[in-house]
């Protein structure tokens, strides 16, 4: 089952991002609270959404963290996903693609025109499932990023 997420999803979301940083072997990096999350998801103005994926016995099984992108090529929004986690024992069972179903439905429903997301390089069962539902690569494009002292410089 997959259901927009809650306010009260809060604490298995941010269980959730950690889970997922110790699979990505990054969790140092994760520096996101549970208020953050929550000021994010369901604050005054949410500048993202998530998805839960539950058993048929109400466990979680994963989530969908996603925002709204812009194409100035196509002039409508997408959905950038920013993360999608299945915990490991209960891979398998559809859960990642039931998540990514739902975004595709709502992109659909909304006249948006891409999904979009990243995967590690090495995370070839990501990648072989991602290409079994029909997305391609964008080889051609590399991803930048600034953060910590690198954005401070740019910004100050």
């Amino acid at each position: 089952m997959i259901r927009t997420a809650t306010p009260a999803d809060v604490p298995v979301i941010h269980e959730l991002v950690r889970e997922l940083a110790e699979y990505e072997k990054a969790p140092d990096e994760v520096k996101a609270t549970e208020e953050q999350l929550r000021e994010a998801l369901f604050g005054e103005r949410p500048a993202a959404f998530a998805h839960i994926a539950e058993t048929e016995d109400g466990e979680v099984a994963g989530f969908a963290l996603w925002f709204l992108n812009f194409s100035t090529w196509r002039g409508v929004h997408g959905i950038y996903l920013e993360d999608l986690y299945v915990r490991p024992q209960l891979r398998g069972g559809g859960h990642g693609k039931a998540l990514l179903t739902e975004l595709a439905r709502i992109c659909v429903e909304r006249g948006y025109e891409r999904l979009e997301w990243s995967v590690l390089d090495w995370n070839t069962p990501s990648i072989n499932f991602y290409k079994s539902l029909g997305a391609r690569p964008q080889d051609e494009w590399t991803v930048y990023r600034l953060t910590d002292e690198a954005l401070e410089r740019l910004g100050s």
